[in-house]
C-alpha cells in the first residue's frame, strides 16, 4: 500500500537516513488515514563505552489525535541478540488527553537578546500521564541542628516525551520546525479539556 503521509514528511523521514521505510511504514499504520496538521522529525545519536545508537522521533498532530513514533537500534546484546535489531513504536493520544505542553526556550548572552530570535536550544515536554518522573530528597525541619529523620519530600513529574533541539547542532530550520510545531500544538491543546 502507498503511503498517505504528506510528501514533506516524507522527505524529511528519508533525510533523518534511519531506517526511513520502515519508520513511514509503522507511521502511516498509527495515523490509520488521518490527515496530518503538523509534524516534526528529530534524529538523535548516543553514545556509550562500547556502542553508537541512532534515534529517531516523529510527532505528528491531526485533528484528534498526537502521533508519536520512536525508533532505535538495538543488538549486539544478551538481550536482542548478535544481529542488529530496528525496533519502532507508535502511540497514539487523543489530545484531550494532553495535559501539558511545556516550551523551554536556551539563549545565549540573553542580555543582548533580540525579540523574535527565540534563542538557540528548545526542550519541547509533552504530558498526557502515561508516563512520571518521581524526584525524591531527604526532607528537613530547617533546624540545622536537628538529626531527626523527616522522611522524604519530593515532585512527581509527567514526562511522556521530551525532545531538545538545538540550532548549533542541528541547524536553524530544525529549531524553526521545532517552534513551529510546539505553537502548533499549544494552540491545539489549548481549552481542549
Amino acid at each position: 500500500m502507498p503511503s498517505t503521509l504528506p510528501t514533506v514528511l516524507t522527505r524529511k523521514i528519508q533525510k533523518s537516513g534511519y531506517y526511513p521505510a520502515f519508520v513511514t511504514d509503522v507511521l502511516d499504520i498509527a495515523l490509520a488515514g488521518e490527515t496530518v496538521l503538523a509534524h516534526l522529525v528529530h534524529g538523535e545519536t548516543t553514545f556509550d563505552v562500547e556502542t553508537i545508537r541512532r534515534h529517531l522521533s516523529v510527532v505528528v498532530l491531526t485533528d484528534s489525535r498526537l502521533v508519536f513514533v520512536h525508533a532505535d537500534d538495538h543488538g549486539g546484546d544478551e538481550e536482542h541478540g548478535d544481529q542488529a535489531h530496528g525496533i519502532a513504536t507508535s502511540e497514539a493520544v487523543p489530545l484531550d488527553a494532553v495535559r501539558s505542553v511545556m516550551i523551554t526556550h536556551v539563549t545565549p548572552a540573553p542580555e543582548r537578546y533580540r525579540a523574535g530570535s527565540l534563542g538557540r536550544e528548545l526542550t519541547l515536554t509533552i504530558g498526557w500521564g502515561a508516563v512520571s518522573r518521581v524526584d525524591l530528597e531527604p526532607a528537613s525541619c530547617g533546624d540545622p541542628q536537628c538529626e531527626a529523620d523527616h522522611g522524604f519530600t519530593g515532585s512527581l513529574t509527567g514526562d511522556d516525551l521530551s525532545l531538545r533541539i538545538s540550532a548549533d547542532a542541528e541547524g536553524d530550520r530544525a529549531l524553526s520546525d521545532a517552534i513551529e510545531f510546539a505553537r502548533t500544538l499549544s494552540a491545539m491543546t489549548a481549552g481542549r479539556r
